[in-house]
């Protein structure tokens, strides 16, 4: 006796829709006690594209519920969008499992080459998959973050846009977005900027003439960070000299931001726009290495050879 699934069982094969099912099922070859035929691939695709679209549909409406729930944050919505969705797409696999009268036990002989595939080839993918709940589990990398991952070539510093079962999706200023896999910000150094804070420090260095006023340059320096829009006032900015050389007096700003999204560049710039319209104001030079003074020791040497050279010109 051939296995039929639970649809074909309540057709009436004396109706036109029986007559048909019984053609294409009678297309098709016995597997044990299992049937496969046309009817039964028709049928089993049919299930599935249903399947589908209703695990989509409600998926997508879990997520519209979620954003609705103002008592969870960003993260806290994701990981519980996640979850559910995972227990959907579950609960439609074994839905479709019933409906086509699947027995189980007939994959039995499968489940070793199964379990091997799941082992080598998808061992990656439930890597990142479980990464990526960890990641949003323990609240260490949330979307809207600012995150620089250093992949032992160069340091990629960017927002975090969304994180996704297989990677995070991290978008520079730039306009570059990158896909990372989950699994690497498990594993590599991350330097999150606004884990427990959103306040960056920004660094810029200045260099003034050696014979320039330092007080008045400093003055300047600190007027000019509390004048630029994205500059806090708490923590306030800071000045201090950081060398003494021969091509200046080198001082570097420490200014408080934050919005780190929207760059570092683009402080500096405004700050040091700021700085050099000031140093011209009030007459601060900045050192300019093309110019260098010679100095000559007067030396009863030097009188002799300044006398020849004017003995010299009156010939």
């Amino acid at each position: 006796m051939s296995h039929r699934t639970g649809i074909t069982a309540h057709v009436d094969r004396h109706s036109d829709m029986g007559r048909m099912v019984s053609t294409l099922d009678s297309w098709g070859i016995d597997v044990g006690k299992m049937r496969i035929s046309l009817w039964t691939i028709l049928e089993g695709v049919v299930v599935v594209a249903i399947a589908v679209i209703v695990a989509r549909l409600a998926t997508r409406l879990v997520g519209v519920l979620l954003g609705k729930i103002t008592t969870l944050d960003t993260a806290q919505r994701l990981l519980a969008h996640k979850l559910i969705s995972l227990a959907l797409w579950v609960i439609a696999f074994f839905v479709v499992i019933d409906v086509l009268g699947i027995n189980l036990t007939a994959l039995t002989v499968f489940s070793g080459a199964f379990g091997l595939a799941i082992g080598f080839g998808l061992q990656k993918t439930f890597g990142n998959l479980l990464a990526g709940i960890i990641l949003l589990m323990d609240r260490s990398i949330k979307p809207g973050d600012v995150i620089a991952v250093n992949d032992g070539k160069k340091n990629t510093v960017g927002q975090v846009k969304k994180i996704g079962i297989r990677a995070v999706s991290v978008t520079t200023r730039d306009k570059i977005e990158y896909l990372i896999p989950n699994e690497n910000l498990m594993t590599n150094q991350v330097e999150n900027w606004s884990y427990s804070s959103r306040d960056v420090r920004v660094r810029i260095p200045v260099t003034v003439d050696n014979k320039a006023d330092l007080a008045k340059a400093e003055a300047l320096m600190l007027q000019a960070a509390r004048e630029a829009p994205r500059v806090l006032a708490t923590p306030p900015p800071a000045v201090w000299l950081t060398e003494l050389a021969e091509r200046g007096i080198g001082f570097e700003m420490r200014v408080w931001i934050n919005d780190p999204e929207e760059g570092m560049a683009s402080v500096r710039s405004e700050v040091l726009k700021r700085v050099l319209r000031l140093f011209q104001e009030h007459g601060i030079e900045l050192p300019n290495p093309s110019q260098n003074d010679l100095s000559l020791r007067d030396t009863p040497e030097l009188r002799e050879l300044i006398a020849a050279l004017q003995g010299l010109k009156a010939s």
